[in-house]
């Protein structure tokens, strides 16, 4: 007998149709004999509709509201799945995120996980019921509902898989595992049957829509054995793991992140302590900032160009001009328009000319490039947002189709 945690994202359960395909997934590991705790997503497109509601109501609503609000939308998931297989004749108990003892910071809408007891949970497989955790959402020591962020799902399920040290952590998607690109838009995608996680933490990171990036740092770092797999198609998924035991291929995926924003800051001083200046700016808005290049100016002056997400881009631009006197920079500009494109793999390290067949095939499709930025495992550009579709398809193309 083993201990599994599931879980189904919301495009899994967007019906009844669907949940019920589900809740014979999740009956038949328990007929198998195995303790089984399932996290579920909102329906569909339900965060999207409440998100909607309240822009009606109010189109600046507090966070600590919209947490309140939106967590809804994984409770009436669990509830329903709950009456699904009540309707097959097992046992079943859906619990909420504070109901299972998810204690959060107290950072509303992108909550972290401090602690999770999980006693509760832990009682309920003693009686042999099958657990249905509401994802996305936990408690702070104010006992107010907190949200850990979009795809925050994944997460809990990780969480709960090192707290009750699960056997097995299935992700159900619409997917049917990890693909070297976005089998939506590039048809040529091939599944992965094995990644590492460090290879699906940057691909998470850059814009791949499979996991939770939070999720997978914490798979690494308590080395949970995770599966992703489709909840249509029953068939074996992709695994991540610390080692894969095929040899690595030059690369693993390519993926494209459009919530990117560039911002220059123009002729600041070319002395020391400046760019700390900047960037200290932007952590205090808790900003995070991604791609940086430093160009030689005018007259012992230089330009600071840096990317953000698209979603941070005002409250960056509203930090950078309330500290411009203490920065002293003549002049800042920024582009929405822009996306960024990646390639990750654990392999590029053995192999010579990775960077240079990627630029070629950019080349070849006449894609301007913007901003590099490197890693031992990845390689990112910043591109135009309406070539991005068309680099990635020639990056693909150029390691996994020729």
């Amino acid at each position: 007998m083993a201990l599994i945690v599931q879980k189904f994202g919301g495009s899994s359960v967007a019906n009844a149709e669907k949940i019920e395909r589900v809740a014979w997934i999740i009956a038949e590991k328990y007929t198998e004999g195995n303790d089984v705790v399932v996290v579920l997503s909102a329906q569909g497109d339900t965060t999207d509709d409440l998100i909607t509601k309240a822009n009606e109501i109010n189109p600046n609503p507090s966070k600590r509201e919209m947490d309140m609000l939106l967590s809804t939308g994984e409770q009436i998931s669990v509830a329903l799945m709950a009456m699904a297989l009540e309707k097959l004749g097992l046992p079943v108990v859906s619990l909420t995120g504070w109901q299972i003892g998810m204690q959060t910071n107290t950072e509303y809408n992108n909550a972290r996980i401090k602690a999770l007891s999980a006693e509760r949970i832990k009682a309920e497989l003693d009686r042999r019921r099958i657990v249905l955790v509401a994802g996305f959402q936990g408690i702070n020591r104010y006992d107010d509902i907190t949200t850990l962020g979009r795809g925050g799902s994944d997460t809990t399920a990780v969480a709960l898989a090192v707290v009750l040290n699960a056997d097995l952590c299935q992700i159900f998607s619409d997917v049917e595992g990890v693909y070297t690109s976005d089998p939506r838009k590039i048809p040529g995608a091939k599944k992965l049957d094995e990644i590492t996680y460090d290879e699906m933490l940057e691909l998470a990171s850059l814009g791949a829509q499979v996991l939770h990036n939070r999720s997978v740092e914490m798979a690494k770092r308590y080395n949970v054995k995770m599966e992703v797999l489709s909840s249509y198609v029953r068939k074996p998924g992709t695994k991540v793991k610390g080692v894969t035991k095929v040899e690595q291929s030059k690369i693993s995926g390519v993926a494209m992140d459009t919530n990117v924003a560039q911002i220059a800051i123009m002729e600041v001083e070319d002395e020391p302590g400046i760019a700390f200046r900047v960037f200290q700016a932007l952590s205090k808005e808790k900003i995070n900032v991604d791609i940086i290049l430093q160009s030689v100016g005018r007259n012992t002056t230089k330009d600071i160009s840096f990317t953000v997400a698209r979603t941070d881009l005002d409250c960056a631009v509203a930090a950078l001009k309330e500290a411009q006197k203490f920065i002293g920079f003549s002049d800042i500009s920024m582009n929405a328009n822009v996306a960024k494109v990646s390639i990750v793999g654990a392999g590029m390290m053995s192999s010579p000319g990775v960077a240079a067949m990627m630029f070629e095939a950019l080349y070849d499709s006449k894609v301007n490039i913007g901003l590099i930025s490197t890693s031992e495992i990845k390689i990112s550009v910043l591109v135009d947002e309406h070539e991005a579709d068309r680099a990635m398809s020639a990056i693909h193309a150029r390691f996994f189709e020729t």
